[in-house]
Order: structure tokens, then C-alpha cells, then sequence
């Protein structure tokens, strides 16, 4: 009997075992590694900080969707790879051998080095430290202990985290007065968005007296400072209570050193199987990994593509089928991005295009409510 571990409880690998629950695999023994038994929808996150939502409304349960597909499910982290051995050594003390491994477990925040950054920011990522860490803060808050928080991204989703912070406060009773900043070290926030989008979104900011500071770079971090560097190289203190990191996607660092390929930014160089292509053994799919050739964003509009054809492709392994028998992966050149501001209101971002109004909102939870849907509720 040959072993499947995955290791994470990601996007792609819900599907994975909501598929395998659907079609059992006799001649497999699976394992899933996970560090929690609640993975968390990343589309609903800034819903359940505003409010909007509750905790099991976006997350999924995987100990009884492990048990529809048939798997073992450990919680733990995994640590370290030998490739050569086929081994994986969890943060629990074990080792696990496999016959194929997969990995979905999503990234980390750059922090570059950043001194301080890790001590005293609240990193988004992993989301059950951070869940953690914001109900701190309400608290913080509620007593009168913070009143300035500071946001480090000006991506989609550190303008959709702080609007839905600001969402949240604003709506308590009785009322706190915080005071917002967000910091990018691009010229704009959302710089990756059409121009249209992002006037739509610096208008809602400026509504809500929330202080942009763009072109940016964060150099040092403190508990109630952040030091930060302009284009002309100029230092800026901003003093605050709380800084909440939300920047790019930075591969998980046990990645390193394993016998993977890698590409330049050291996450998994993948081919459109979803396969290493150093490892035909190993597969890999979300924002742990990249297909060689294919220049997209990492975000979980992509994994939940992956998640189908991944599944297909680790069943077609077990059988001892390649090539042909292989499903292919070509990552859309332009995904729809539906960006929440706090209240239910949202913005479509597709191509130029740029729509918004509350009836976005609803079109949003109306996709994620869907998807939320498909991982609820398996027979015994």
C-alpha cells in the first residue's frame, strides 16, 4: 500500500480530500499534517474581523473531512524534509516516510530581516496566531490601552484588513476613537490594480481619515515605533500601539535546504502538474509553490483552481500513471478580485474594469458562502 502525506490543510488540499471522500483510494494509506483542526477560508478573513461573520462560518473542520476521505490526521507542523529519503520530520518528534507527499500549506509575511518586525508586529499569517493576537487587541482597545494602529502592506489585502478593523471599532459600544495608518513602500496602494480601483479605495481610505503613507520602507520595529526610510532615504518615526504586518508572501523556511528545486524566491518550482520538477514524488500547490514559466500573484484564487487537478494527478500517481494520464495546470492570466472596505460593500477588480457597491458584497459572500459549503456537513 503506498503512503500520500500532505502536509497542510490548505485550499487545494480541502478539495484533495473532499475528492478522495467522494472516490476512495483502497490502495493508499493518507495522511494529513495539519497544525490545527480548523483551516480558515482566507476570503472570508477580513468578514469575520469586521464582524460580519463567525468563526465556523469560515473555517473548515478537517477532522471530519479527513474522515470522509479516509485519512489520518496528525496535528503538528512539518520541520524538515530529506527528499532523497522521503522523509518528513514533524515538529512533534515524528517522521513520516511517503511514496508521494504534497504540500499546500500556504505562506508566511515578508519580514526581510526586518529588527523587531517578528517580536512586535502582528503577522497575519499563520491565521490562528493572529486570531489570537486581534482578540488581544479588541481588548486592548476596549480598556483604553491602544488608540493608533498601524497597518504594513498596501496590497488588496492589508487595505481590506484595515478597513474591516475600522468596521469593527467603529460599530462597538460604547465607541473607541482609533486612529488608522497603513504604510507600502509602493508610490500607491493596490499597485497591482488598475488605476480605476485604486482611486475607488484611496477615496474610501480619505473618508475614513485613515493616514496613507506611501513610498515607505519599514527599517526597524519597536513596541509603540516603527522607523521607516523614504525614496530620498530620510528617516520617519511613526509612533503607534499596534502594527499588524500584512505584506507579500514569503515561502515557509523548512522549504530550504532539502534536496527541492527551488526558484528565486525559494518556494517550490513546479511544472503545470503541480509535480516538482526536481521531485516527480513530490507535488505542490498554493503559495508554497510556483510554476516554472507562469507569472501570477500568490493568492487563494489560484489554489482553489489548483485543488481539482492536483486531486486528479496524486490519484493518477498512486496508480503508477504519468505523462499523458497527468491533468495540466495553466494559471489564468487575470483572476477577479472582489475586495471588501469594511461594511458590506465591496469592489470588482477585473482587468480595467472596476465595479463597486453594495451588490458586490453580496455577489462576494454569495462565492464564499458556495465554497464554504462544499467542505460541510460528510456522511460518517
Amino acid at each position: 500500500m503506498k503512503k500520500l502525506v500532505l502536509i497542510g490543510g490548505g485550499h487545494a488540499h480541502v478539495e484533495v480530500l473532499r475528492q478522495f471522500g467522494r472516490q476512495r483510494a483502497p490502495e493508499a494509506e493518507i495522511t494529513l499534517v495539519s497544525p490545527d483542526r480548523h483551516t480558515p477560508y482566507s476570503g472570508m478573513l477580513p468578514g469575520l474581523v469586521a464582524g460580519h461573520y463567525t468563526f465556523e462560518q469560515c473555517h473548515i473542520d478537517l477532522q471530519p473531512l479527513a474522515a470522509y476521505a479516509g485519512a489520518r490526521l496528525i496535528f503538528a507542523e512539518a520541520r524538515a524534509l530529506d527528499a532523497a529519503q522521503r522523509t518528513i520530520s514533524l515538529n512533534n518528534g515524528d517522521t513520516l516516510t511517503y511514496d508521494l507527499l504534497s504540500i499546500n500549506t500556504g505562506s508566511t509575511p515578508i519580514v526581510n530581516g526586518i529588527a523587531g518586525a517578528m517580536e512586535h508586529a502582528i503577522m497575519v499569517k499563520p491565521v490562528a496566531a493572529f486570531l489570537k493576537q486581534w482578540a488581544a487587541l479588541i481588548e486592548r482597545v476596549r480598556k483604553g490601552e491602544a488608540h493608533r494602529i498601524t497597518v504594513v502592506g498596501g496590497g488588496a489585502a492589508g487595505v481590506e484588513m484595515l478597513l474591516a478593523m475600522q468596521h469593527f471599532f467603529a460599530h462597538q459600544t460604547p465607541r473607541r476613537e482609533v486612529d488608522y495608518s497603513l504604510i507600502t513602500d509602493a508610490p500607491h496602494v493596490l499597485a497591482q490594480h488598475p488605476r480605476g480601483v485604486r482611486a475607488l479605495l484611496e477615496g474610501n481610505l480619505m473618508r475614513k481619515q485613515v493616514r496613507v503613507h506611501s513610498g515607505l520602507r519599514v527599517t526597524r520595529v519597536a513596541a509603540d515605533t516603527l522607523i521607516a526610510r523614504d525614496a530620498q532615504n530620510r528617516e520617519q518615526p511613526i509612533t503607534t500601539d499596534a502594527i499588524v504586518w500584512i505584506t507579500g508572501a514569503a515561502p515557509p523556511t523548512w522549504l530550504a535546504d532539502n534536496g527541492l528545486a527551488l526558484d528565486g524566491k525559494k518556494f517550490i518550482n513546479e511544472n503545470n502538474y503541480l509535480q516538482s520538477t526536481s521531485r516527480g514524488e513530490i507535488f505542490a500547490a498554493g503559495d508554497c509553490a510556483t510554476v516554472a514559466g507562469a507569472v501570477y500573484p500568490k493568492s487563494g484564487v489560484y489554489a482553489v483552481r489548483q485543488g481539482p487537478v492536483l486531486a486528479h494527478n496524486l490519484r493518477a500517481a498512486l496508480n503508477g500513471q504519468s505523462g499523458e494520464a497527468l491533468q495540466t495546470y495553466t494559471p489564468q492570466p487575470r483572476a477577479l478580485a472582489l475586495i471588501s472596505t469594511g461594511e458590506q460593500h465591496a469592489i470588482a477588480s477585473w482587468g480595467p474594469l472596476a465595479l463597486h457597491g453594495n451588490w458586490v458584497w453580496r455577489w462576494k459572500d454569495s462565492i464564499d458562502r458556495g465554497f464554504m459549503g462544499k467542505y460541510r456537513d460528510f456522511p460518517a
